[in-house]
């Protein structure tokens, strides 16, 4: 989230410059998951310029509803379960990690279950406070979802037992606390910043994997002399 449509327009388009360089550099198909990651961030950005479109009068209702459920839908049901889905993808390899990261994945999938039900029977709605959108979505034991997303989103990154997922975990955790500070003054939102931070921990990730997986290669032989 961005304090103005414009800001939301230059993050997305920032995120989205590193979410192609993330893709290309990828060389590991288990890794493309969470190489993606990055794109998903750019258009939730890209999506939100739309909503405060919507909000300031200038998007039709329409445009500015289908924009905000698809707001909504990214950013409580699909990133819980898909970031811990993408890290255990990552993993899998290792059986330590595999282990570790599973019931964060099925954390996640329940609270995305939950936010999903949330989504299909209440009213969504995308509210200006100041330099803030607030979106509404009734949900049930909200403190235990809170709790469940942040596992899933959060947890299974520091979890991994990858120094730069650890570093990707760490770098979303503190940009959460921040952004939920300067959220609840109404001062302005600032999830934009974290969220090419959060990007560019993602592509140094990828280009270390790529030298690490070029150097697993075996050597050619070379004939006796």
């Amino acid at each position: 989230m961005c304090w103005s449509p414009t800001a939301d327009l230059v993050a997305g388009t920032v995120v989205g410059v590193i979410a192609i360089a993330t893709v290309v550099q990828n060389r590991r198909p288990r890794d493309l998951p969470l190489a993606c990651l990055p794109l998903l961030l750019g258009v939730h950005q890209l999506i939100e310029a739309v909503v405060w479109r919507g909000v300031d009068g200038t998007a039709s209702p329409g445009t500015a509803h289908l924009a905000v459920l698809v707001w909504t839908a990214i950013a409580f049901p699909l990133l819980p379960a898909y970031v811990p889905l993408a890290v255990l993808s990552a993993a899998w390899p290792q059986r330590a990690a595999r282990l570790r990261v599973l019931p964060l994945c099925a954390v996640g999938l329940a609270t995305s279950g939950v936010l999903s039900y949330a989504m299909v029977t209440g009213p969504v709605r995308a509210v200006a406070s100041g330099h803030v959108l607030t979106y509404s979505l009734p949900v049930p034991a909200g403190d235990l979802l809170v709790a469940g997303y942040l596992l899933a989103t959060l947890g299974t990154p520091l979890v991994s037992g990858d120094r730069d997922l650890r570093l990707l975990g760490l770098t979303a955790a503190v940009g959460a606390a921040v952004c939920v500070t300067v959220w609840e003054l109404a001062f302005a939102s600032t999830w934009c910043a974290f969220a090419a931070l959060t990007s560019l921990t993602l592509l140094i990730w990828v280009r270390r994997g790529r030298a690490s997986a070029g150097s697993d290669s075996e050597p050619l032989p070379v004939p006796a002399a």
